[in-house]
């Protein structure tokens, strides 16, 4: 392979400087004539090389007499004058040569590359900013709102969606782009310092319209006006929600009677129940113009009922063959602690407690994730972090530039701390009751899983509990291979979704995008009637 032309260069410039010496006086006499003899040749960078690494001056720190560079075809002066004039040549192009091999090649392709902008111009979103929280305040929540790629309904009647993410604190711009959004983030495979947005295939706006919250106040781009505002529990959390979807549908006319299913992951198990919750409460007590046309909630991953589910770590993890017998007993054990100091209304231990729990068996079974225990390393949702704190992507999303963009905000976990381990079960039900729910999870999550969602649904206090309990489990299908399974009975659905973890789009997009698509339009497995519990089948569209 022919070296680079700046290496070609840099090689050339050397060999006219030291191939044709001139002989220097030195004390009214030369000190050699000759030209170098013609094995000495530096016309090649290998040959300059060779000299270097043959050169016993260099090799053992004893100078050469005279004679010996005149034999090196190099006229110096004398040593006491001044260091070896070939000493430092050499040492010169190594320095060169090292400093030339930095230089990075440039091709066209990389060229066209590095002017790309971080986010497409057709990446952005419809609408993107602040909604207000409060009158008397700037807390505002920030958005990014995604219109339906190919809706099948008129704009007034296309059914949108809301993304909540987890933590509490974790921002749902982690949910826009690494896991349903319309444009995905990842690193280039020869280079995983570089940053790529690329069309989702399995991107939940594909019928609808998708709306992303940085929920509560202080995550993510949102904007807390004093530590004081952020919320501390799960009412001021969906006041605030409240307020910032109601500022939301007044944007537009035809957003007012669009459907609304909020939906979210992880600790938005207690977000999505507690919205859902004070829309139906609130809805009951405004004029019709006032109300927020809430149609159902999706929970995926769940914590919804911390008391129940932490209790069921050890029993998980021993049936998956991941403890043994002595280990599950030193786990439930924990889990008992952690279920005592709830049951005493002692909050904050009880969140240390469950947190102790969760390292205890992580150290057990050395998993890379308990949010995945068939992964080998954790999820790479860093690379969110680092594409939204890129100033330019600030700009384009018309974020406030001034924040430092972090996935999960430390200050905002913190103040609900103590909310952690409160169910929110009751809200749960009175949502079966009046609406819609749907909860699904991906197979492999170890911390709010399968298990840990089907314990504390069994002791639900909801008129159709022993119905869906008995409802057949249906094996589900997508393009013929199997995607999970399917329990429904009313007004309530459950998803298991083989082959993912607790960031269930993430893992598999193609299958949840079609479970969120059939469950919201009432077709498939989640259909009433038997006509259309037909196979789901679906292409991967290009966005």
């Amino acid at each position: 392979m022919r070296p680079p032309p700046q290496l070609r260069k840099a090689a050339s410039t050397v060999t006219k400087f030291v191939g044709r010496p001139r002989c220097l006086p030195h004390r009214k006499r030369q000190l050699c004539s000759q030209t170098p003899p013609a094995n000495r040749s530096f016309s090649s960078t290998p040959s300059v090389l060779n000299n270097v690494l043959d050169s016993s001056f260099l090799s053992h720190g004893t100078e050469p007499t005279d004679d010996a560079r005149c034999d090196r075809g190099i006229s110096m002066a004398s040593s006491a004058a001044a260091p070896p004039p070939l000493k430092q040549l050499l040492l010169f192009f190594l320095l060169l040569l090292s400093f030339v091999a930095r230089i990075p090649v440039s091709s066209p392709a990389a060229a066209a590359a590095a002017a790309e902008p971080v986010l497409p111009e057709e990446s952005l979103p419809a609408r993107s900013g602040y909604l207000p929280v409060s009158p008397t305040s700037g807390s505002a929540i920030f958005y990014a709102f995604y219109e339906a790629q190919r809706p099948t309904t008129p704009p007034s009647q296309t059914p949108l969606l809301i993304w909540l993410q987890g933590g509490p604190g974790c921002s749902s711009m982690t949910g826009n782009f690494y896991e349903l959004g319309p444009w995905r983030v990842s690193s280039v495979a020869h280079n995983a310092e570089r940053l790529v947005v690329e069309p989702n295939p399995g991107a939940w706006n594909r019928l609808f319209g998708l709306l992303f919250l940085d929920n509560p106040i202080g995550v993510g781009f949102s904007v807390a006006a004093s530590p004081e505002e952020i919320p501390r529990d799960q009412f001021t959390v969906a006041k605030h929600l409240f307020a910032a979807i109601t500022a939301f549908v007044e944007l537009d006319g035809a957003f007012k009677s669009r459907p609304i299913y909020v939906t979210g992951e992880s600790y938005a198990g207690k977000y999505v129940p507690a919205i859902g919750y004070y829309t139906l409460k609130w809805n009951a007590e405004l004029p019709p113009s006032q109300r927020l046309n809430l149609a159902g909630v999706a929970i995926g991953n769940g914590l919804t009922d911390p008391v129940t589910q932490v209790a069921t770590h050890a029993v998980n993890a021993y049936f998956s063959g991941l403890i043994n017998e002595r280990q599950k007993s030193e786990l439930e054990k924990a889990q008992g602690e952690a279920v005592k100091l709830t049951e005493m209304g002692n909050w904050s231990q009880a969140t240390a407690a469950r947190t102790g729990v969760l390292r205890l068996l992580q150290n057990m079974t050395g998993l890379a994730t308990l949010y995945d225990f068939t992964r080998k390393v954790p999820y790479n949702t860093q690379w969110v972090t680092r594409l939204l704190q890129q100033p330019e992507v600030k700009r384009a999303l018309k974020a406030n530039e001034s924040i430092v963009f972090d996935e999960c905000s430390a200050a905002v976990g913190a103040v609900l701390h103590d909310d952690v381990m409160k169910s929110v079960k009751y809200m749960v039900e009175h949502l079966v009751e009046n609406s819609r729910v749907l909860l699904y999870q991906g197979h492999s999550d170890l911390r709010d899983g399968v298990v840990s969602v089907e314990a504390w649904v069994k002791t639900m206090r909801w008129g159709g509990i022993d119905e869906f309990l008995s409802a057949e489990r249906k094996v589900w299908r997508v393009n013929g291979a199997l995607a999970g399974y399917v329990q429904r009975s009313g007004s309530l659905s459950q998803a298991v979704v083989l082959g993912a973890g607790h960031l269930v789009p993430t893992d598999q997009p193609l299958s949840a995008q079609v479970m969120i698509e059939d469950w919201v339009l009432e077709k498939g497995l989640f259909a009433d009637s038997k006509e259309d519990e037909r196979p789901a089948r679906r292409h991967r569209l290009a966005i």
